[in-house]
């Protein structure tokens, strides 16, 4: 969070700018195999209202990951008078926060913890550390610690540990090394404090390794977390004058694995509302390549590296923070972080102040990104009543009506004329009931909606329905106002539905537990060997599952822990689940996901060297250079890949002609380097200017008149 003199309202620095379906290959034995499983689609109500215009399908074997204890967070600020109000941890605990994060987003990096200081800045008094961990204790939560990096050292970082988790018992596990560290200056914006003569990445690396170790020798089990920008947001991509890299590449090349887990914050800077919910969809594909450069420093470490969003908010410049839109923001945006791996997401902020007064949709926005008034005015209007809930807190609130730790979440999806106006996320209850949750996001269009489900039939009583819309006094019990197969969606609304299963059907009738989390143990250009842990119970066998939206594909099973996967494209990402079936023929939980890419030949004829050689955020220059090293001449060549992204495009180019249609990019050679001699006598180098509207992931397989090239990072 930007720097702050008391609760100031984010200024707007940056941009924040997808994830293709993959189209997946499989062997012809393979495709016989092939399973999807049954649909469950119960009956809709007699007395519908009006034909659906929207079906949604949630597949309750297709898993996305395990909610965790800290998935729903907040954070909090010294400077906030009113943030230890028992008030504010009766509200935390009604609304299943269980992450909170201390002290402040930029004043963290001028906070001194041992007598609850920030030199240049304001504290509020009863604020200090132990006052906050009574109020962590009361709302049943996690605290996540930011050590101060800005203006503190390594030995004050080990004597907070020492005093939280030896002296006092806390238990505290998740410390972060400062806080948005970037913005140091170093790239040309200053906001957060740095005392460091140095300020560069290296130098961040070198410190987050002192404090890692520090810090680790008090508690050694401290998780530590280190600051990352968010790929396709600004500072991304940018190298800043003397520096070999930009940010997390030199970040990440020397803490990998000195580190648990990183943190990113994410303020889509998109001018309303309605245009921060449609940025949700550009988060996906940069959670991705988070772990995709987990995976490329970390290597076998990666799994254990965690990646927490610890601020979020939806940045919208003119307005919509404490209205509607800003309510299914957060409820949108924390759902798909969660469902794309990252293990806890803390709002911006518990209280912040009034900033610009607007109207939305008919009611007042008072301009503040907390989820609690602090009854402050603005222009000459002020906030309702201290600790009044604004509409971020019952989008959050919604999703701890949704789930609870320990849920799985699965895969769900929508179809129909509403087109994005109606989005969904669901889970697998611990006890075998299946939560869903609707979306309408338009502002006054009411939408219809079928819902079928896979891997899942609904016993034949009404669900438990829980509202929040116009007119609602927050989140509402409104069972008897939709069927487990039908619901009607007022405008700018959340619906969660809670339906018990068939008896007998479904998981809950397996006498088999999940299998433990399966990992690649080779990987090559054609085929993967994943294994996991067994899971619990007389296992038949378990299969291998591959996600395809809201469908599933076999794509093989083994009696044992292991199983090899044939004949898969080079470069091609999949994302998998591993399901055990029991003697009677039931499917367990899914697995939790994993995610991996085919390698390219290392016996191809040609080779290609990709690299971004630089970058801000919202676009980049590539360099390109490709090799033939087999034993033919080849003179006249057409290099074709596709982005990872949608949201990446070509600009320009020079040595060759580059063109684009959609995701698919065709490059022809130029006048002078048509010519590619053998045995690699000679290279053809080219290059273009590109665009990403969010994250800005390499190119897995490039294909040379037709041959996959074994590909050079």
């Amino acid at each position: 969070m930007l720097f702050r003199s008391g609760p100031a309202r984010r200024r707007s620095r940056g941009r924040s700018t997808g994830l293709r379906p993959l189209v997946v290959t499989v062997s012809a034995a393979l495709a016989v195999a092939a399973a999807v499983l049954p649909l469950s689609a119960p009956a809709a109500s007699a007395d519908a209202a009006a034909p659906a215009d929207t079906t949604v399908t949630v597949n309750a074997s297709a898993g996305l990951g395990t909610v965790g204890s800290t998935a729903l967070g907040a954070n909090t600020a010294v400077w906030d008078s009113y943030m230890n109000d028992p008030e504010v941890a009766s509200l935390y605990k009604s609304a299943g926060i269980g992450a909170l994060r201390y002290p402040g987003g930029s004043y963290s990096d001028m906070y001194h913890w041992v007598d609850n200081t920030a030199p240049g800045g304001y504290v509020a008094p009863g604020t200090g550390f132990d006052a906050f961990m009574g109020t962590v204790k009361a709302t049943g939560a996690q605290p996540i610690l930011i050590a101060n990096y800005g203006s503190g050292t390594a030995q004050e970082a080990a004597d907070w540990v020492r005093y939280a988790n030896v002296t006092k018992g806390y238990g505290a596990t998740y410390w972060e090394i400062g806080n948005e560290i970037y913005g140091n200056g170093v790239y040309g914006s200053g906001w957060e404090n740095d005392t460091h003569a140095d300020k560069t990445p290296d130098q961040y690396a070198r410190e987050v390794k002192a404090y890692a170790q520090a810090m680790k020798a008090v508690d050694p089990t401290v998780r530590i977390g280190a600051v990352l920008t968010m790929p396709g947001n600004w500072p991304d991509g940018s190298v800043a004058g003397g520096d070999t890299g930009d940010w997390n590449h030199t970040v990440l090349a020397a803490v990998a694995h000195d580190i648990d887990f990183v943190s990113v914050h994410w303020y889509p800077d998109t001018g309303n509302g309605d245009r921060a919910l449609s940025a949700v969809r550009r988060l996906p594909g940069e959670l991705r390549e988070v772990r995709n450069l987990l995976d490329r420093y970390a290597g076998a470490d990666s799994a254990r590296v965690g990646i927490a969003m610890t601020e979020v908010n939806s940045d919208s410049g003119g307005g919509a923070f404490t209205s509607r839109p800003n309510g299914l923001f957060a409820a949108e945006a924390i759902s798909t972080a969660l469902e794309n791996g990252v293990f806890t997401v803390d709002w911006w902020d518990t209280h912040n102040g009034a900033g610009g007064v607007t109207t939305v949709g008919g009611e007042t926005d008072y301009g503040d990104m907390g989820m609690l008034s602090n009854g402050s005015c603005s222009g000459g209007v002020c906030e309702p009543a201290v600790n009044t809930p604004f509409a971020p807190y019952y989008g959050i609130k919604t999703l701890g009506a949704l789930s609870d730790p320990g849920d799985s979440m699965v895969a769900s999806g929508t179809s129909g004329t509403s087109g994005s106006e109606v989005s969904s996320h669901a889970v697998l209850r611990a006890d075998g009931d299946l939560g869903v949750l609707l979306l309408n996001k338009s502002p006054a269009t009411e939408h219809t909606v079928d819902l079928r489900y896979l891997g899942f039939t609904a016993d034949s009583a009404a669900p438990r329905v829980q509202r929040w819309a116009p007119g609602d006094d927050g989140l509402v019990d409104a069972t008897g106002t939709a069927m487990a197969g039908s619901a009607t969606l007022a405008p700018y609304s959340l619906t969660v539905l809670t339906l018990h299963p068939k008896s007998g059907t479904g998981s809950s009738a397996a006498t088999v537990g999940a299998p433990g989390a399966p990992r690649t143990t080779a990987v090559g250009a054609d085929s993967a060997t994943l294994s996991w842990p067994a899971a619990d119970g007389s296992v038949d066998r378990y299969e291998v599952y591959e996600q395809l939206g809201t469908n599933l594909q076999l794509l093989g099973s083994s009696t044992g822990t292991s199983v090899t996967l044939p004949n898969l494209p080079a470069g091609s990402r999949h994302t998998v689940d591993v399901l055990a079936r029991d003697k009677a023929g039931h499917l367990s939980r899914p697995s939790v996901p994993l995610t991996f890419t085919t390698s390219t030949p290392d016996d191809s004829t040609c080779t290609v060297s990709y690299q971004v050689t630089s970058g801000w955020g919202n676009g980049f220059v590539s360099d390109v250079v490709v090799s033939n090293v087999g034993p033919a001449d080849i003179d006249g060549w057409t290099l074709t890949f596709d982005w990872p992204s949608t949201g990446q495009s070509v600009s320009s180019s020079w040595n060759a002609e580059v063109t684009g249609e959609g995701q698919h990019v065709h490059v022809t050679n130029g006048e002078h380097n048509a010519e590619l001699a053998p045995n690699g006598g000679n290279s053809v180098e080219f290059g273009f200017v590109a665009a990403n509207d969010g994250a800005n992931p390499a190119p897995t397989a490039f294909t040379l008149n037709g041959t996959v090239c074994r590909t050079i990072s």
